[in-house]
Formats: C-alpha cells, sequence, structure tokens
C-alpha cells in the first residue's frame, strides 16, 4: 500500500509540477503581451503630447501616465538632451511620481532593447519593455506581483487537489487492497489453526477449512484458499487412513499373537505330559502300554497344533509378499476349468450341502497364477461351506462380462452379518465376533483370497442378505485363443 500510494503520489505531483510550470509560462506570455501592448500605448501617448507645456516645462512620465491611467503602469523616459523622470500608476487610479534613485536604478537595470524582468527599490519585480527613439529611451513596464499571486493560487489550488487526492486514493488502496487480500488472511488463519492441532499420534481429524466464500477458484488468492482445502483433505483422509491402519496393526497383532499362543500352549501342555509319562517309565524301568498310548497321542497332538501353526505362518508370510507384489507365476488359466477343480474337491468335504455349476460352452481365459487363483476358489467354497447350514444350494458360476471374466459363488444360506461385511476381507476376521474357534480357521482365508485377486489386477466383493449372498471375482480376461492373444 505504501507503495502504491508513493507512485500515485509522485505521479500527482509531477502532474502538478508540469500544470504550474505549463500555466506558469501561459501567464508569462500574457504579462509580455500586455506590456507591450502598454508600451505601445504609452509610446503613442508621449508622442503626441512631446514638445513644452505650460510654463514651457517639457512633458515628463507623470504627464503621460496622467493620460493613460492603466493601473499599474510603470513609465520612465530619459531625452537625451533633459533630465529622466518615472512615474508610476497605484491602485488606486493615482500616479505617483518615481525617486530620483528608483529612475537611475530602473535606467542601470537595463542592459538591452526589449523585454527584461528588474526589481525596484519600493516598488517589487516588474516586468519592462525598453525602447529607444530619436529624442529619449522609454521604458514601460507592469508589475510581475499578479501574475507570482495567480501562480501561487494556482500552486495552492494543484497542492490542494493533490493532497486530497493522496488521501481519496490511498483511503481507497487500503479497502481494496484489504479486501483482496480477505481471502489470504482467512487462509493464513486457517493454516496457523491447523497447526496449532497435535497430529503427532492418536485419532486427528482436521475440521478446520477455508471458508468457501474465500476459496473463489476465479481468483489467484481464492485459488489458493482452495488448494488448502484440497491439501487438508488429503491430509485428514492421510490421517484417518494411518489411524485405521494402526488400529488394524493392534488388532492383527493381538489376533496373531492369539493365534500362535493356542498351539503353542497345547505343544507345551503336551510335551511335558510326555516327558512326565518318560520320566515315570524311567523310574519304573521300563514303559508300560499306558506310558506309551500317552506319548504317542501327546505327540500326535504336538504334530497337529504343529501343522496348525506352520499353516498359519505361511498364510502370513502369503499375504506378506502379496503385498510386496511376489508370489505369482504367472500363465494362462481357464477360469472354467478351474470352477469345475473346485466343486470337484468341494463335493466331498461337503456332502450335506448341494453343489450347483453354471458354466457356459466356451472356456473363459484369462492370464494368471493356476495355483494362486485356484485357492481363492476353495477359499470361497469353503467359506460357503462353513457358514451356512447342511441342505443350502451353493452356485458356482464363471461368465464373461465385457472385457472381464467373472466368477460368482453364490448360496441360499443366512447371509453375513451386517456388522461384519465391511471388514469381512480384513486378516483375522471373522463372522463369530469372539475368539473361538468353532469353525477351525484361522481368519485369513478371505483376506487371502483379496491379496491373490487384487495382486492379479482384479477385484472381489460380497452383496448379501438373508437367503441371498453372492461373492464376486472380477479379473481382466484374455482371449480364448491364446493365438489371438
Amino acid at each position: 500500500m505504501v507503495t502504491i500510494t508513493g507512485i500515485v503520489a509522485l505521479i500527482l505531483v509531477g502532474i502538478a509540477i508540469a500544470i504550474s510550470a505549463f500555466l506558469g509560462q501561459i501567464l508569462q506570455e500574457n504579462l509580455d503581451a500586455k506590456v507591450q501592448e502598454t508600451a505601445n500605448v504609452t509610446a503613442s501617448t508621449h508622442a503626441r503630447m512631446a514638445g513644452p507645456i505650460a510654463n514651457g516645462r517639457d512633458v515628463t512620465a507623470a504627464d503621460v501616465l496622467s493620460e493613460v491611467r492603466q493601473q499599474g503602469t510603470l513609465f520612465v523616459v530619459s531625452p537625451f538632451d533633459g533630465a529622466a523622470s518615472g512615474a508610476v500608476v497605484e491602485s488606486d487610479g493615482t500616479v505617483t511620481e518615481l525617486t530620483t534613485a528608483q529612475v537611475e536604478q530602473v535606467l542601470d537595470e537595463i542592459k538591452h532593447p526589449g523585454l527584461t524582468s528588474i526589481k525596484i527599490d519600493g516598488l517589487g519585480e516588474y516586468r519592462v519593455y525598453a525602447y529607444q527613439l530619436q529624442s529619449y529611451v522609454g521604458v514601460v513596464g507592469l508589475p510581475l506581483s499578479d501574475v507570482q499571486t495567480t501562480l501561487a493560487q494556482i500552486i495552492t489550488a494543484v497542492l490542494i487537489v493533490t493532497a486530497a487526492g493522496l488521501i481519496l486514493i490511498g483511503g481507497a488502496i487500503i479497502l481494496i487492497v484489504r479486501a483482496g487480500l480477505r481471502p489470504l488472511r482467512a487462509v493464513a488463519d486457517t493454516a496457523t489453526r491447523v497447526a496449532a492441532l497435535p497430529m503427532a499420534e492418536g485419532s486427528v481429524s482436521i475440521d478446520e477449512r477455508v471458508p468457501e466464500a474465500e476459496a473463489d477458484e476465479r481468483t489467484e488468492i481464492g485459488r489458493v484458499g482452495h488448494a488448502l482445502n484440497t491439501l487438508l483433505d488429503h491430509v485428514d483422509a492421510s490421517l484417518d487412513e494411518r489411524q485405521r491402519n494402526e488400529e488394524r496393526m493392534r488388532r492383527f497383532v493381538a489376533d496373531a499373537s492369539h493365534e500362535l499362543r493356542t498351539p503353542l500352549a497345547s505343544i507345551r501342555g503336551y510335551s511335558e505330559l510326555s516327558l512326565k509319562a518318560m520320566r515315570r517309565a524311567e523310574a519304573s524301568g521300563a514303559p508300560d502300554a499306558g506310558t506309551v498310548e500317552t506319548t504317542t497321542q501327546s505327540l500326535d497332538r504336538i504334530q497337529a497344533q504343529s501343522l496348525r501353526m506352520t499353516r498359519l505362518v505361511e498364510d502370513l508370510l502369503l499375504l506378506a509378499r502379496l503385498d510386496e507384489g511376489q508370489e505369482l507365476v504367472y500363465g494362462t488359466v481357464d477360469l472354467t476349468r478351474l470352477a469345475i477343480e473346485a466343486v470337484d474337491d468341494a463335493r466331498p468335504a461337503g456332502p450335506e450341502h448341494d453343489w450347483v455349476l453354471e458354466v457356459g460352452e466356451e472356456p473363459v481365459v484369462i492370464a494368471g497364477d493356476s495355483g494362486r487363483l485356484h485357492q481363492v476358489a476353495a477359499n470361497l467354497l469353503a467359506n460357503a461351506r462353513t457358514h451356512t447350514p447342511p441342505g443350502t444350494t451353493v452356485t458356482v458360476s464363471v461368465a464373461r462380462a465385457g472385457g472381464d471374466a467373472v466368477l460368482r459363488v453364490h448360496d441360499d444360506g443366512p447371509g453375513v452379518d451386517p456388522v461384519v461385511r465391511d471388514e469381512l476381507f480384513e486378516r483375522f476376521s471373522r463372522a463369530d465376533r469372539s475368539r473361538a474357534r468353532k469353525t477351525g480357521g484361522t481368519g485369513l482365508g478371505l483376506s487371502i483370497a483379496k491379496a491373490i485377486v487384487s495382486a492379479h489386477g482384479g477385484t472381489i466383493s460380497v452383496a448379501s442378505e438373508p437367503g441371498d449372498t453372492t461373492f464376486e471375482v472380477r479379473l481382466p480376461a484374455r482371449p480364448a485363443d491364446p493365438a489371438a492373444s
């Protein structure tokens, strides 16, 4: 604001100086013309009155001005054969003769004929015109005070107008700049409030936003506000995602610890039982049938729990490798044949269910890892078998939908609990919210299926209501004929 006001002030001062100089020059030219005109009138009057007058006295400057009587006129005449005289017409029209000193001063100031400016003691500054005729030298002048007064008034008026203009312009600039910077202040205030929020840990929600009225994308500063709001939206979403990841990690660690603790406790219990049986046998000198049976049962349970731990660790390792983009071996996969084989494997495991297969005559071919995709189908069928009562009909279908290959597993069972539907594909997620493993599962099956499908560039989803549950897997398809690809 200071810079703009200073620039405007310089411009206005420059204009004032230019106007004053221009008007001063015009006034000076007008005065020169008036002086020359007065000199002509005075010289004509002097010529008309030339020669002796009453009492044989020669015509003096006062005599001439008594005829002219133009206010402010100065006239000095110096005859070649007589005494010089001078007079001036006062503001009230009276003619006053100049002193001898003043006359001599005027004549001394004149260096050449024509216009010049002189200063006379007791009278002030005059603009005079000097001329020479055959019998005398004449000097006619008008005071410069009128021009100076007029010029001073003009300069004063210009300065007043300039000062008033600067005040008005300064006020307008302040209002305009403040109004223009209001959105930027809103941005700064919002950023300051956001900077004061604790974001290091815990649940953090950023509700501060630049008001919509100050975030108009049609203006430069409004774009800054809109950009800050967009940034805060991204940061807020990132913080929410970070919090969810932390919660998932804590839940994952708790679930994994629980899953590993149970088989470890079993292994420890059965190993202690075996050791006790062996010590009793050593103490008695020979093992009996009961000791051998107890030791055998303990070792069988230890092996079973070890296998359970191995499967759990392998599943976790598979998830980690899939997250890193590893573990897949691509090839041509016939999704139709894969579905047929998965249903054939599921029938012996769930003879109490009705298994229905719906596939077309043409194979649906995709590019992927056959073993992992078979694992996806097997997990979906095992999930349907485990969480539906006997007599439920499970339908497996394979079809094309545009550029996708679609595998659907439908059942008419009780459906998925809406409480767990949103986190059904999370790790260690179970329809049974307790940690009791009634089904013997670890809660990793659907999360593994999702990881495998995602690694193939596909999607997996579920739509469920009582009597109608469908898991749908969509994968990028490829032509059935390998040569066509």
